[in-house]
């Protein structure tokens, strides 16, 4: 039997921080370090690193979310809330619509308040800090929730998992966007190329951090298959679990409902 099962966690209480192994204790500090370091730059980054690929992927998130006037969406891992503000119009704020935005790394939510408040987006959205596997807001009060490109970055995706099942109604959707480990394989060797060599470099051009462009390309690495994170969605408690990839398998949406 393998030493590592597939959310990534050890039996001897250990976890994957990109290719290395930590303690579970230590991975949380490590990847809050790595985004404060990195929030101001953050959004720029995902352009240039993705040639802007990833608005459309988010644009196909928000569209097979379909939210709705009136309901309660909570982005975890939310960051600079740019998933928030593209769901939030669909919410319509005037007849109850709200998005929560929770994500545990200080300067990143500071940098989307920010950002919100610049861009005139006061009402109907909330920033919260909270960790993924322990969320601050109560059972069952959320129509939606979403995390994009965060639940690689959890200590315990089961418990990520759980956490999203207990904090929505009955007859919620939950939907994640992630990158996957592996890809087409007519475009494995050029990804890896990319990945490996030129991420880390334009990570250290623009942000100053090489190191953190380098965990995020090795916790894509580490990041369940799809096939493997639909049967973790499924232990979770989560029902009508599927998956649609995206641009050759870079990036996955995985869909499931509380029922």
């Amino acid at each position: 039997m393998s030493e590592r099962d597939t959310s990534g966690e050890s039996r001897q209480g250990k976890t994957d921080f990109g290719f290395r192994r930590v303690p579970e204790s230590e991975k949380a500090p490590l990847v809050r370090a790595v985004f404060d370091s990195v929030a101001g730059r953050y959004d720029l980054m995902n352009d240039l690193m993705s040639a802007g690929i990833h608005r459309w992927w988010k644009a196909e998130m928000i569209a097979w979310l379909n939210p709705r006037p009136g309901q309660r969406l909570i982005d975890v891992a939310g960051g600079t809330g740019d998933i928030a503000c593209r769901a939030l119009p669909r919410l319509a704020p005037e007849t109850g619509g709200q998005v929560i935005v929770c994500d545990a790394t200080f300067e990143m939510v500071e940098t989307g308040r920010a950002r919100a408040i610049d861009d005139g987006i006061l009402d109907g959205i909330e920033w919260l800090r909270g960790d993924a596997e322990l969320l601050p807001v109560a059972d069952r009060c959320c129509d939606l929730y979403t995390i994009a490109f965060g639940l690689r970055n959890v200590t315990r995706i089961e418990r990520a998992l759980a956490e999203a099942r207990r904090v929505l109604k009955p007859g919620g959707r939950f939907l994640c966007l992630e990158f996957t480990p592996a890809v087409t394989p007519f475009l494995q060797p050029l990804y890896d190329l990319y990945s490996f060599q030129f991420l880390p470099w334009l990570g250290q051009i623009v942000t100053g951090d090489r190191d953190a462009y380098t965990y995020l390309v090795e916790s894509i690495r580490r990041f369940p298959a799809q096939s493997e994170l639909s049967e973790l969605m499924a232990a979770a408690g989560l029902d009508r679990v599927r998956f649609r990839n995206l641009t050759g398998g870079v990036a996955a949406l995985h869909s499931a409902w509380r029922l």
